[in-house]
Formats: C-alpha cells, structure tokens, sequence
C-alpha cells in the first residue's frame, strides 16, 4: 500500500440538481438507475447516466436515508418513522406518487431528533441512526437495527450529535461509523441477528479542518469510501484505516458517495446547496448536483436489498 495519497482524477458535474441537501446515493441495478434523497426537500431522486431519465417522488416528510427491498419495494427512513414504499413502476420518468405503509416510529418522545444516514447490513437489515437537530447539538443521536422478523432495536453504540458513515465490511462482521462533529470515523464487531456492537475502536480521524467526515461505501477490495462535507471531496481508505486516495472537485459540501454503473467502475457523489451563503453558492453554483468519475476497474459491490420476505 502506498504511504502518501494517490491522486486520481477531479470529480466532474455529472447530473446538475439543485438538491437543498442531497444525501444516501446508491446504484440500483435491476433499475440501472441512481438514487438518492434530497432530505430537506423530501424528494426521493432516480436517474439514469445513459438515458438521461429521471425520476421525482415527493414525500410527505423529510427522507432521511432508504433502501430497495428484495420485493421491488423501498425501505424510507423519514424524519420520525420507518415506511415500505411502493412504486407503481420504478423505471417510470418524471414526477411520481408512492404508496406508503407504516413500519415503526423512531424517537417519537424525542422532538429535537430525526433519522439521518442509513443502508441495508450484509443480511439485509436495515441499519440508521438519527441526528440532534437543536442548535446546542448534544450528542443524542443513536443507531438502530430495523427488521421485519426482529422490529426495531437500538444499538449499544455512544450517543451521537450527527448519526454517518454506516457501511458495512464485505463478511459483514464490521460496521463503520461516526459523529460527523467528532471528526472520528469509528467501526465496531457487528452481529447482525442478535443485533449486538463490540470492540468500538477508531478507524479514521479526519484532520483536514475544512473536512467533515459524511456519507460513506465499502467496494469491493474492502476500502472505505467517505464523502467529507466541506471540502468537497471524497477519500478511500484502506481497511487498515490508511489514506489511499482522494477524489476532489465536487461542490463544496460533499455529503455521500456511491460505486456502481453497468460496469460497477463508476463513483457518484451527491452533494448540497444547504449552509452556504449568498456569496458561497455564487461560487459553486452547481451545488446540490451529482458529481463523479470513472474509475481504472469495477470496484462496486451490489447494495444489500432489505429483506421484506414473510418471516
């Protein structure tokens, strides 16, 4: 492994939006299709590279993060409560409407939180955590496993400002993530069935002081993908924690990466337009589109679908 960074191409617009806070990126591929949400707008996004087809369903809350179902459903993870979606037809282009069911409630006697960063573990369940969104920004926030043959649990994982970063190692037995505030990376022994943490060690600290650490992937060689709100790019990171290179160029705040495209070689990032002023969105005016680049190999690993089989 190399010591110093290596650099690779800048990251270039890809699909211009004007999302207020684009987050949860993923690539679909029995839809060929990128997702994300715009959280603060409450807008789940779907767009095709190739074809130039888009997608835009309004929900009735903030999308916090989501999931595709083995059924062809999706998993929402909206400000207060999980819900299984249902897309009349998924590869359908322009605005459309979503059929919603109730799964559970998250932090219904806690008014200061709402759910943030998620994705589906190895088993296809569907892990998140929720964020402080009060000014003082105490550390309140926690991380849940949510299933249909379990319910909901919480994780024995410290209490968080900013729930991120939740991705998970390819045997699954690791699960990465972080306080954004903290500007610590972390990763914790995962048990997916008992839905049990141990050994919570650092991982990475980031110590770019314009950088703070957001979204993130794992491809498939086993290196961790982080979107750094704030500088505007991302970084790869060896399992061991070692910074391997670093994609630059995307609006300012970078907010979550993704790997994928029909040859699984393509890095996406969502960013936003939300905390920049006058001045700074004049700067970077493309800021709340997708940016990305072509990578030298395939290093995409399918997203787990969340398991809504009858249990």
């Amino acid at each position: 492994m190399p010591s110093e960074p290596v650099s690779i191409d800048n990251l270039q617009l890809a699909h211009p939006h004007s999302a207020t806070l684009g987050e949860g990126i993923q690539w679909h591929g029995p839809s060929q299709r990128w997702w994300w949400a715009d959280i603060e707008s409450g807008v789940l996004n779907a767009w095709s590279g190739d074809t130039g087809a888009a997608l835009s369903c309004r929900l009735p809350d903030r999308l916090g993060c989501f999931a595709h179902t083995r059924s062809g459903k999706l998993i929402l993870g909206l400000a207060k409560r999980l819900c299984l979606g249902q897309l009349t037809d998924p590869l359908a282009q322009g605005p459309v409407n979503m059929a919603l069911t109730q799964l559970a409630a998250v932090d219904p006697a806690e008014s200061r939180t709402r759910v943030n960063d998620g994705r589906c573990d190895r088993r296809g369940y569907f892990v998140f955590g929720t964020m402080n969104e009060a000014a003082e920004k105490r550390p309140i926030g926690s991380f849940y496993q949510y299933s249909l043959k379990h319910g909901l649990r919480r994780l024995a994982l410290p209490a968080v400002a900013i729930a991120n970063s939740i991705a998970f190692s390819l045997d699954g037995r690791t699960m990465y993530f972080c306080d954004t505030l903290s500007r610590v990376i972390q990763q914790c022994d995962y048990d997916a069935e008992a839905a049990q943490v141990s050994n919570i060690r650092p991982f990475v600290t980031v110590t770019d002081k314009h950088a703070w650490p957001d979204g993130s992937v794992v491809d498939a060689e086993g290196c961790l993908w982080n979107a750094q709100w704030g500088a505007g790019q991302v970084c790869r990171y060896s399992p061991d924690g070692e910074l391997l290179q670093r994609a630059a160029g995307a609006a300012p705040h970078s907010s979550c990466p993704a790997l994928g495209g029909k040859r699984g070689d393509e890095l996406m990032v969502t960013t936003a337009r939300a905390d920049l002023n006058r001045e700074a969105l004049a700067a970077a005016p493309q800021s709340g589109s997708l940016f990305g680049l072509r990578l030298p190999r395939a290093l995409a690993v399918p997203e787990t679908l969340f398991d809504d089989e009858p249990v």
